[in-house]
């Protein structure tokens, strides 16, 4: 049966001419920002992988095709869409075969991305072990998939929501190298500081690509998680942001909130109680995230 793939003009060239591409989600779109900042941010993140000598593949589930790369007009239509799917590994088939507007998460990107032979990937931040999961068994199925799927994630750090030493063990024991970018350090999302160790460190683009290629030559599963802090100008250090985290994280226990609805729960807290900077620096990480994600796609491919 033939791949459920449609390829953007702008994607099919690149992919002719051998050239550069680094792979984008979309739930950054229809569940991380209100319309237009969510279109306007889009096409900002493009333009500035293109001005990079790269070209983007925003990845959705629209009309029964997996859709990599999308043109203005799609990427309006989504931007727009309502009642859009949040997929991940288990509902990324059924919104396909039933025809569902989806946007992919980390490891439906991943799983996308692999599918269309797109080895490079820029995100926020991955998903992870959340507070509390020795009671409910809440981990995101973007570690599993990083310990599965050949792509190269580069985002600033797990969501700091999460447990991040829990999230840090798990990628370790499912082998995912996880690999910080110019600094000792794990970074924690909206902070470049997260008080542990990074497992990795590279300086350059460079290192990193040979170190895929090198867990390709060995025959290892899964992929890579590039850690790459948020630049310093527009970072929210950790000691103010922790508290925040600890009021929007005590105020969705006290309401019960649950399952798919904690992460962006907390996000739209986190942005009410810091009056909108936190929404600020996830845009200026997410665009330095390209910056190095269209860096290590040009340097695998010299």
């Amino acid at each position: 049966m033939k791949l459920p793939l449609s390829f953007s003009p702008e994607v099919m060239a690149a992919m002719a001419a051998d050239t550069p591409i680094v792979a984008l989600e979309s739930t950054i779109i229809t569940h991380g920002m209100p319309y237009p900042q969510n279109v306007e941010t889009a096409r900002m993140i493009e333009a500035e992988i293109r001005s990079q000598g790269a070209s983007p593949a925003t990845i959705a589930i629209m009309g029964g095709s997996i859709h990599i790369g999308l043109s203005d007009e799609r990427l309006e239509e989504l931007a727009q869409s309502t009642d859009v799917l949040k997929l991940s590994r288990a509902d990324l088939a059924f919104a396909v075969a039933n025809g569902k507007t989806g946007a992919t998460t980390v490891a439906a990107t991943m799983i996308c991305a692999h599918l269309a032979g797109i080895k490079v990937f820029a995100t926020g931040g991955i998903g992870g072990v959340h507070r509390g999961a020795e009671q409910t068994f809440d981990i995101s199925a973007d570690l599993e998939e990083l310990a599965k799927t050949p792509v190269i994630v580069v985002g600033a750090g797990a969501k700091a929501i999460l447990d991040l030493p829990k999230t840090l063990e798990i990628l370790e024991t499912r082998g995912v190298p996880v690999v910080t970018y110019q600094q000792d350090e794990f970074p924690a999302f909206w902070s470049r500081s997260s008080g542990l160790q990074s497992p990795l460190r590279a300086d350059t683009a460079e290192e990193i690509a040979a170190a895929y290629v090198m867990r390709e030559t060995l025959g290892l599963e899964g992929g890579m998680f590039v850690a790459n802090p948020v630049p310093s100008a527009d970072e929210i250090p950790n000691a103010e942001m922790a508290p925040v985290i600890d009021q929007a994280i005590d105020e969705a226990r006290v309401q019960g909130v649950a399952a798919k609805s904690v992460t962006p729960f907390l996000l739209q807290r986190i942005y009410e109680l810091t009056e909108g900077r936190s929404l600020k620096c996830n845009i200026a990480l997410v665009k330095n995230n390209a910056q190095l994600a269209t860096k290590i796609a040009k340097a695998l491919k010299s």
